[in-house]
């Protein structure tokens, strides 16, 4: 079975994503034939003599007559080594907060920059907020380089720049890989070019396809939120097969499971041990993160929806009191003050806003004094104070757990992406 990769797109309005994409697409064969017609013909409307392989993936009309992408549009391809899960993020400034969403669940970024203007203010919020989200790898994808005569030493000065960037945002070096493309022509995205014989590194394609897929979740102690709880199983005759069954279904957020194992309930704090861990299919020797399973437990315990196993000799802290960083996405403004609800793994709570303390500069990369309230795209460190106590970890320690999201009570609209700690300052110093 090959494994998967999750990775997103991002830059600048104009720096060529969809094109990349498009052709990523393109030259792998994951277009059906009837797509590039359409593509073509739409093509010569426009009066291009090549095909616009950015309309594979902008989709809305909006989209299509302004050239830019609005919505994460999110495409899946595979080549004979790996399975893909895209997401092609905006560049445009107004759009930043789909950023948040199409890299929250990535495990790598490709991040374009134009080659004839380089590291762009758009480009430093980008590496911002996949720094934030603690997206474990980037690729830093210099596009256009036919446009600047393949020049190796225009390059070389871009791929300078941001690995002074990537460093102070908290990347390690050897996360950071810098490939030369041309995503209209195709240099270097699936196919070495012949222009760039300076370029010893691998492809785009190469590179996407020989990365390490490691999720920082694995090695992380075992979390998992209850979903559901699973009263006594029915035989094909509609009867109950075992009266005493009781089992914990959810999706393994974190680590792995073992019969044996001891866990803690929480926010009870009750302590018991795995008895089993099943699935359709049947029982497993061990689950990991992403497995949805349905627990056992050795001992009776009064467990429902919303409540969190978690690794008994490494549990999450339970608290009503939050201190995060909130990436802001309603355009209707945050003040201290406001009662929302908040969605934290299976459960959700109400919560009152506490005080700004501090909002990040996207230009200087610092924090700064706080505003009055949020605006739309602002990312800042806020308190909540929860209604009841939650389990969490530091966002930087556990994603699953250190992650949670602001909901609108009217509306049901989500309004925030929070995470809790602040894994950017740490960063940053």
């Amino acid at each position: 079975m090959k494994d998967l990769l999750r990775f997103a797109t991002a830059g600048s309005v104009d720096d060529g994503k969809s094109t990349l994409v498009g052709r990523l697409l393109y030259d792998t064969k994951s277009v059906l034939a009837d797509q590039i017609e359409a593509v073509q013909r739409a093509s010569v409307d426009k009066g291009l003599t090549t095909p616009d392989l950015s309309l594979l993936v902008d989709g809305l009309r909006a989209e299509r007559e302004q050239g830019i992408t609005i919505d994460v549009a999110y495409r899946y391809f595979s080549t004979p080594k790996r399975e893909f899960v895209l997401a092609d993020t905006p560049g445009h400034v107004q759009y930043t907060r789909n950023t948040v969403t199409g890299a929250s669940t990535a495990e790598l970024a490709v991040l374009l920059v134009d080659a004839r203007n380089g590291i762009v203010e758009q480009t430093r919020r980008h590496a911002a907020v996949l720094a934030l989200l603690r997206v474990p790898r980037l690729v830093l994808a210099i596009n256009k380089i036919d446009l600047v005569g393949y020049d190796e030493e225009t390059l070389t000065a871009i791929a300078k720049d941001f690995a002074g960037l990537a460093r102070s945002l908290g990347f390690p070096d050897d996360a950071v890989v810098t490939i030369p493309v041309s995503a209209l022509v195709g240099d270097n995205v699936v196919d070495r070019s012949e222009h760039t014989p300076w370029y010893d590194g691998p492809t785009l394609l190469g590179h996407l396809e020989s990365v390490p897929v490691v999720v920082p979740e694995v090695n992380a102690p075992f979390r998992m939120p209850v979903q559901y709880v699973i009263r006594p199983r029915r035989n094909s005759a509609g009867t109950d097969e075992l009266h005493d069954y009781r089992g914990y279904a959810g999706q393994v957020a974190s680590g792995t499971v073992s019969a044996g194992d001891e866990v803690v309930v929480l926010p009870q704090g009750l302590r018991t041990t795995v008895a089993s861990v099943e699935t359709a299919d049947g029982p497993l020797d061990v689950a990991g993160a992403g497995r949805s399973v349905t627990v056992l437990l050795a001992d009776d315990i009064d467990i429902s929806r919303g409540d969190l196993l978690a690794a008994a000799d490494a549990p999450s802290r339970v608290t009503d009191e939050l201190e995060t960083t909130l990436c802001w996405l309603a355009e209707k403004p945050l003040r201290p003050g406001a009662r929302l609800l908040l969605k934290h793994g299976t459960r959700t709570t109400q919560v009152i806003v506490g005080a700004i303390t501090e909002r990040l500069d996207p230009d200087t990369l610092t924090f700064v004094e706080p505003p009055a309230q949020l605006q739309i795209n602002d990312i800042a460190h806020v308190g909540v104070r929860t209604a009841d106590a939650l389990p969490v970890d530091e966002y930087a320690d556990v994603r699953a757990t250190g992650s949670f999201l602001l909901i609108d009570p009217p509306t049901g609209n989500t309004l925030a992406a929070g995470l809790i700690g602040y894994p950017l300052a740490d960063a940053l110093g």
